[in-house]
This record gives structure tokens, C-alpha cells and sequence, in this order.
């Protein structure tokens, strides 16, 4: 099986498909590297595209300890993958928690993105909700130990920003579930404990997004009411940044409106590569009305 050995030697599984430009998926935390497939199949026509699971989601390894699940160490396994396969550069495709460890990246690494995309960032980010968060996160993570993804996977396939999956495609909701209850309870727990919880605010990162010309394109289903507010802080500070909102989609948007998501990252993507994505004009800057 394929592996990539990343920070602390926790192995990486990853698969690849096409050849070209490379583009690296980083999933959700309900995700994995299948998640993936209906950007796989669509982009490997034209790309070379490499989807990985996170440390925690088998067949990447399980480490035992919280603190091995990190922020930091959620941006280096993006970095890993780039070095372990030996890429200067990619287009990275984030995905909630994938999106926050692909923002991460960016901040810190620059220059090995071609582009950021940022799917269904910003949940727990904000200040009026960091303490919430937090707080439903560690009882979540007790509670895929106490109780394992079998029984915890329809719960949480039924929150508020998922259930729009559910009324579009019930079988491919099914199939969402379906993977989601073969993950590693241990491994989602301690995701939940040492990244979810304890990762940093979008917010204290306002001036490396200032300073950023990395192309970043944002995308939030409009019913995905926990990253809208953020979505919106990221395009206001990104002067590289455009954003997308989906209608009537919640938090999944890839696998609920799979088509629409890959046209805007191939319009996108085209843009940087042909060198006409732009920063935005500083008279965009809001400030007036007229």
C-alpha cells in the first residue's frame, strides 16, 4: 500500500490517478481520501491528482497521543506529501478541517502552493462560537469512544449542515455514512482532541492573509451557517481570495454539488495557470459606496 511517511514517521495513505499539473486533496473530518473521488475521476483527465487520509484515519497510521494530532502537524502532513512525491508546487484542495490544515499550509509554506482552495472553512472560528466549539468537540470525541462511529455516524450525518446531502442524494448519503463508520473511532477522538479543539482562530492570522498572493479561492454552501461569517473575514483580508457561495448546500459541498464544485476549481485553476488571476484592485477596498 502506498505510504508516505510524515512528521514523527506516522505513514500516510494516499492514492493517485492522471497525469499533469498536481493537484493534493485534503479531507474533512467525516472524510477521507474517497471522499474525493468525484474530483479524482473528473480532474486525473487533465491533472495529476493525489488524494491522502490524515494521520487517524486508517490505512494512515494511529498515533496514541493528542498532541500528535496538532495543528502543526496537520500542515506538515501536507508538506509531506508534497516532498514525499516530490512536487515543487500544487494547486491544494482543502476541505473543512482539510481546508483549515491547507490554509495552515499557506500561511506558512507559500511558496509550494499553486493555489489554495478553502472548502467549508471557518466552523468553531470565529469568537462568539471558539468556546462552544471547543467544548463540542472534547464531548464528541468522548463520545466516539464511549461509543464508536456505528452509532455516533447517523447522528452527526444528521447535523444541521449535512442534512442537505441527506435530502439531495440519499444514496450517495448512505455511502457517505457508510465510509464514516469504518473510521478508526480512536484516531477521530484524539483528531477531535489534539486539532479540532486546540487549533488556532482563522483570526490570528490577519496579517500573513494580508501580506498573502498565493490565488485562494473560498467556497461555503450558504446553509453551512458556521462558515459563512468566516468565508466572508477570509475574502474581506485575502486581497488573493475570491469566494463562492452555493445555494441551498450545507457543509459537504463537493459530494452534494459535485459538478459545481469542479467547474469553479477548473475555472480557477485555469486562471492561475494561465496567469490571469488577479489581486484585487485596492479600489475595491470597501471604505465607500459611491
Amino acid at each position: 500500500m502506498p505510504h508516505i511517511t510524515a512528521e514523527g514517521g506516522v505513514k500516510l495513505y494516499y492514492e493517485e490517478a492522471g497525469q499533469g499539473t498536481p493537484i493534493l486533496f485534503v479531507h474533512e473530518f467525516m472524510g477521507e481520501y474517497r471522499s474525493w473521488e468525484a474530483q479524482l475521476r473528473y480532474f486525473s483527465r487533465r491533472y495529476r491528482c493525489i488524494a491522502y487520509n490524515a494521520r487517524g484515519y486508517p490505512p494512515s497510521d494511529v498515533p496514541a497521543r493528542a498532541e500528535d494530532y496538532s495543528f502543526e502537524h496537520q500542515r506538515a502532513g501536507v508538506l509531506a506529501m508534497l516532498d514525499g512525491l516530490k512536487i515543487d508546487k500544487a494547486h491544494i484542495v482543502g476541505l473543512s478541517m482539510g481546508a483549515f490544515a491547507t490554509f495552515y499550509f499557506g500561511m506558512q509554506w507559500p511558496q509550494r502552493a499553486l493555489s489554495l482552495t478553502l472548502a467549508g472553512i471557518g466552523s468553531g472560528s470565529m469568537p462568539e462560537s471558539r468556546a462552544k466549539f471547543k467544548h463540542e468537540s472534547e464531548a464528541a470525541a468522548d463520545r466516539l469512544l464511549a461509543e464508536g462511529w456505528e452509532k455516533s455516524a447517523k447522528l452527526r450525518g444528521e447535523s444541521p449542515t449535512r442534512v442537505q446531502l441527506q435530502n439531495k442524494n440519499p444514496r450517495g448519503f448512505a455511502e457517505f455514512l457508510g465510509l464514516v463508520s469504518q473510521h478508526s473511532a480512536e484516531g477521530s477522538a484524539l483528531t477531535l482532541k489534539g486539532y479540532q479543539a486546540l487549533r488556532p482562530s482563522l483570526s490570528d492570522f490577519k496579517e500573513q492573509m494580508a501580506k498573502c498572493t498565493v490565488p485562494t479561492l473560498i467556497i461555503s454552501g450558504d446553509e453551512d451557517e458556521p462558515c459563512l461569517d468566516a468565508s466572508l473575514l477570509l475574502k474581506r483580508l485575502m486581497p488573493s481570495a475570491g469566494l463562492l457561495f452555493m445555494p441551498q448546500t450545507g457543509h459537504a459541498c463537493n459530494l452534494e454539488e459535485p459538478e459545481l464544485f469542479n467547474l469553479m476549481c477548473e475555472k480557477f485553476f485555469h486562471q492561475v495557470e494561465s496567469g490571469q488571476y488577479r489581486m484585487r484592485d485596492p479600489r475595491a477596498t470597501p471604505g465607500r459606496i459611491f
